[in-house]
């Protein structure tokens, strides 16, 4: 496992241990975190042919609905920060790919390969946790997550990983 991050180097530093989430023997998405600077970023790294869906996938996908009911729905990526960290401002994401079958009535945003998550955060006492729920598919499968990363927020951290290249997660 230890290989399925060694080719990236946004895995380098001073992440977490990666989260890994299987589907029977294969691991099929594994999360990491790190405090950079201000913010908290999350990142996915995910086995080929495996997806997974953007946070605001329920706001685009009622966007193209215009109102209709959808003929499906995927699980939108989200995350619970608790303990020594609060989220102080608004989620960013890496740029989703339309995944969406309109001729189907369904809309879906998501990620292939890998997805950064971030969002700037007050540190207030303790080791953080990070409640992840999401969705990881491939054309014939899905799989339902719901797992957590634990992150020690002690020392202090330097802003090192680009985020200018990330857009704002719509809200309601």
């Amino acid at each position: 496992m230890k290989l399925f991050f060694a080719a990236a180097a946004l895995f380098a530093g001073d992440w977490t241990q990666p989260v890994e989430v299987r589907s029977d023997e294969d691991v099929v998405i594994a999360y990491r975190a790190k405090l950079d600077g201000e913010n908290l970023v999350i990142a996915a790294k995910l086995k080929p042919g495996w997806h997974t869906f953007a946070m605001d996938n329920k706001i685009r996908a009622d966007e193209k609905l215009a109102g209709k009911k959808a003929l499906g729905g995927d699980r939108p990526t989200s995350f619970d920060v608790t303990g020594g960290l609060a989220v102080a401002g608004g989620w960013k994401q890496t740029a989703p790919k339309d995944f969406s079958k309109p001729e189907l009535r369904i809309f879906t945003w998501g990620y292939e390969e890998e997805a950064i998550f971030a969002a700037p955060v007050k540190r207030t006492a303790g080791p953080a946790r990070i409640g992840i729920r999401a969705q990881a598919c491939t054309e014939a499968i899905c799989k339902e997550i719901n797992t957590s990363i634990q992150l020690h927020v002690d020392a202090p951290s330097a802003a090192v990983v680009g985020l200018n290249s990330l857009v704002d997660v719509r809200v309601r």
